[in-house]
């Protein structure tokens, strides 16, 4: 699928390839980035053959894997991943997001938008469904201020939907991210 909005001020997306294999290993198994995540593979070969099994889903419209890479320098500094899509309502979850110490001052807040842009804009989605780690304070709160609305949580998670109608209500205000 041929995106149109993969680029914000600072970041821009490009789809996952086998070649992200070992940049995703070492993203997923840093100590400093990987405490609010489910674990991965520390095997360069076992994620390349992920991604590659990815690539069919992606082929399929099922889900979009994206590393996320600096305007300035195109140095990757991160992932983010649509998947979990549901009809009824029309949602996605999105997660596999995460952003190393090269990223830029405002990456996070441009991948989120971006996300957004593409799964509601592009994609056409009604919703998004994601869950935070609960210890995952500073995650839940930027999500609180983009209008998430909280809506179950167990033992480990807290459980999130998203109207497309937040992130419109959103967009005058923080479009200056989008560049």
């Amino acid at each position: 699928m041929e995106f149109k909005h993969l680029t914000a001020k600072t970041i821009h997306f490009r789809l996952v390839e086998e070649s992200d294999a070992e940049f995703i290993c070492d993203l997923r198994n840093n100590p400093e980035l990987n405490k609010h995540i489910s674990q991965s593979t520390a095997l360069v070969n076992e994620q390349a053959e992920w991604i590659k099994k990815y690539k069919d889903r992606e082929l399929n419209l099922k889900e979009f894997y994206f590393i996320i890479e600096r305007n300035d320098n195109n140095e990757r500094i991160g992932t983010v991943r649509l998947y979990d899509f549901k009809d009824h309502p029309k949602s996605f979850c999105w997660g596999s997001w995460i952003l190393n110490s090269s990223k830029t001052r405002y990456a996070a807040i441009e991948s989120a938008l971006l996300i957004y842009k593409i799964a509601f804009e592009e994609l056409e989605f009604e919703q998004s469904h994601f869950n935070v780690r609960k210890e995952n304070m500073g995650v839940h709160n930027f999500h609180m201020r983009l209008g998430a609305k909280h809506v179950s949580g167990n033992d480990l998670d807290n459980f999130y939907i998203y109207p497309a109608s937040a992130y419109y209500d959103i967009l005058n205000e923080y479009e200056k991210f989008l560049g």
